[in-house]
């Protein structure tokens, strides 16, 4: 069984659900640098064939076209420079955190692009034992990506676990572009699960 698959024959397989070169002209907010693509993704046919209605087939550029890393940060400010939509939901915890300065990896991935039912309202920890979660720049990314390029708002009201931590090891989570219940203005939130450690008390 080959290993990789040929772009062209992968768009016609993902067919909306892909995100390559020509879709990621489209990203108005700033050019992405887009030299390191290559003519194949490294997913054999059969298994896009089977994701290919519920993930996206992404390239992630790690480099926007002035070199300038692409990391949470960075699409942070730019998305709040150009004032635009989709945007950020207004929140500075993370401002200093290390997971939002780290780059995507260059290179096609898969992300799903509808969450598991069944694993709503269940912990990341038992979760981890079944699935692996993406990084949170990865969903951001996609996230802006898929919005601006191709006009698909991904978890839209659900927040998806991710595999970083903050610096207390609190496991971060992001999404929930519009709150269904309209009491938080929208935008895209990042959040971290607090877990229990001895400075969690209580009084009466």
């Amino acid at each position: 069984m080959h290993r990789e698959t040929l772009i062209n024959e992968a768009k016609e397989i993902m067919k909306p659900n892909f995100i390559g070169p020509e879709e990621l002209k489209h990203f108005s907010l700033k050019a992405f640098k887009l030299d390191k693509i290559g003519t194949t993704v490294p997913f054999p046919k059969e298994e896009l064939e089977e994701k290919r209605e519920h993930y996206l087939l992404i390239y992630g550029a790690s480099q926007f076209a002035d070199k300038e890393s692409v990391n949470i940060k960075n699409i942070k400010r730019i998305v709040s420079e150009k004032k635009s939509v989709p945007n950020f939901y207004n929140q500075d915890w993370y401002a200093k955190e290390d997971f939002i300065e780290t780059p995507i990896e260059e290179g096609w991935f898969l992300i799903r692009k509808d969450v598991y039912e069944d694993s709503r309202a269940i912990s990341p920890d038992e979760l981890m034992k079944i699935h692996v979660f993406p990084s949170a720049v990865k969903c951001v990314y996609s996230f802006f990506v898929a919005w601006v390029c191709n006009d698909m708002k991904l978890w839209y009201e659900d927040f998806v676990w991710c595999c970083d931590v903050d610096h207390n090891g609190d496991r971060i989570y992001v999404g929930k572009y519009h709150d269904v219940d309209e009491f938080n203005n929208d935008g895209f939130s990042i959040h971290r699960h607090l877990a229990l450690r001895n400075c969690y008390t209580c009084i009466d």
